[in-house]
């Protein structure tokens, strides 16, 4: 859908912000002075995997998904515009003509102006969309990635659990990332190498603790099974980026027979004792392309593919976003992530903030925390603060300040005194009261 100017605001040039709400998880977001130049894709691959497809931005130009605010520095109010809801999500831009901003959308949008500068608007905007939810407290986990990446086997699971005990760091489910699945799409066959899902999780629950597990569910790699046996339940050309060493597809869960395997993915998981569910890579399943069912859009297909996950998982699993749409996930998942990866250095490859480090998860996590216990509980990615860390102190403190889930990602045994305090000391449910 092609661009129409729908309104202009005039600015202090000086003081005026422009508040950029990215796409998905790792979309970075922020408020932009109107010189600043905001992040932009470093390259294609990265426009799929991290900001949203099909929209690249003018230059010059200011561009929000779903919400673009104006607080235009002279005393009045904020100016938002915005969806009408999670279930159309329009682009909306702003480029300045003469001392004004020009907005326009390539879609419906509802416009209002909020008193009292652009926190409070943002705080108002997220309650007028998701009203009323309670969100409870969520206990602290320990997660594999962080440490053992895609190599991480039963035995570095369990010798954790252990000393996460000895150490008495708080831990109530362990998350089983990216690393016991022989395959992007083939979750149920296990990796050579891994060793037991099935006894890992086992251990994990005869210790009182919960399980959480990592997919991709929309997800089907071309060096998968799900893809070379499989090629009908395959949404036609949707491309999901790159990774991996390989390409990705996506899933058709509008397919009748990839929708029944799906909801079987995840009832085995819960079979077998697990109850978190890390969804990782989500915005796959809003990517444009032909579906079995032609009169579902992107969006609603995406909605539809939750509503799947949760059937399998069960009512009480817990549903855990990463890399996923913002604004369709509302009233889907539990808990969401918020900013791009964490990583062990503190500015991003490629210079692009939506690529992991702690400068890009500090900064866009810091702008989304008024989302959190409005439209899910906040996931600000892990906390690692191994010695090897850079300015690992500058993390925790950011961690520590938000309101969101606290989960640890170091091999314990590589944790030094102030690591072991540190982890200790932030490792606390999460807040139910809103940021």
């Amino acid at each position: 859908m092609s661009f129409a100017d729908i309104g202009e605001v005039a600015c202090a040039p000086e003081k005026a912000r422009v508040f950029e709400h990215g796409w998905q998880s790792w979309s970075p977001t922020g408020a932009y002075r109107l010189d600043d130049t905001p992040p932009r894709p470093a390259d294609g691959n990265i426009q799929t995997l991290c900001y949203r497809p099909g929209t690249p931005v003018p230059a010059g130009s200011f561009q929000g998904e779903g919400l673009l605010a104006v607080d235009p520095g002279d005393g009045g109010p904020v100016e938002l515009w915005s969806a009408p809801g999670p279930l159309a999500v329009p682009s909306i831009r702003a480029r300045p003509v003469d001392g004004r901003l020009v907005i326009s959308a390539d879609g419906p949008v509802r416009h209002e102006r909020v008193e009292g500068g652009l926190d409070r608007a943002l705080r108002h905007w997220a309650d007028s969309l998701a009203p009323g939810r309670a969100f409870p407290a969520v206990p602290p986990m320990w997660c594999t990635w962080y440490g053992y990446f895609d190599k991480v086997t039963e035995a570095d699971v369990l010798e954790n659990l252990a000393l996460a005990a000895e150490h008495e760091l708080g831990a109530d489910m362990f998350l089983i990332d990216d690393g016991y699945e022989a395959g992007i799409g083939d979750w149920l066959d296990p990796r050579p190498g891994f060793g037991s899902l099935e006894r890992a999780v086992g251990k994990i629950t005869a210790t009182g603790a919960r399980a959480g597990i990592w997919t991709a569910p929309f997800l089907a790699g071309h060096d998968s099974r799900l893809f070379r046996e499989h090629p009908d339940w395959l949404v036609g050309g949707a491309h999901a980026g790159h990774m991996w060493d390989q390409d990705l597809a996506v899933l058709d869960v509008t397919h009748p027979d990839a929708a029944a395997y799906l909801v079987g993915v995840f009832a085995r998981f819960a079979e077998i004792g697990i109850s978190h569910f890390k969804l990782d890579y989500l915005y796959a399943g809003a990517l444009a392309g032909r579906r079995h069912d032609a009169g579902l859009d992107p969006i609603a297909a995406y909605r539809r593919g939750l509503e799947l996950v949760r059937e399998g998982a069960g009512p009480d699993a817990t549903l855990h976003g990463c890399g996923a749409p913002m604004l369709p996930s509302i009233g889907l998942v539990d808990i969401m992530r918020v900013s791009p990866d964490i990583a062990p250095t503190l500015h991003p490859r490629k210079g692009d903030i939506s690529q992991p480090s702690q400068l890009g998860a500090r900064l866009t996590g810091a702008a989304r925390e008024f989302l959190h216990a409005r439209w899910w509980v906040n996931d600000p990615d892990c906390l690692i603060v191994r010695p090897e860390v850079e300015a690992r102190e500058e993390w925790a403190a950011h961690v520590g300040a938000t309101g969101g889930l606290r989960g640890s990602s170091d091999p314990i045994a590589a944790l030094d005194a102030w690591g072991l305090e540190t982890t200790r000391r932030i490792m606390r449910p999460t807040s139910t009261e809103p940021s």
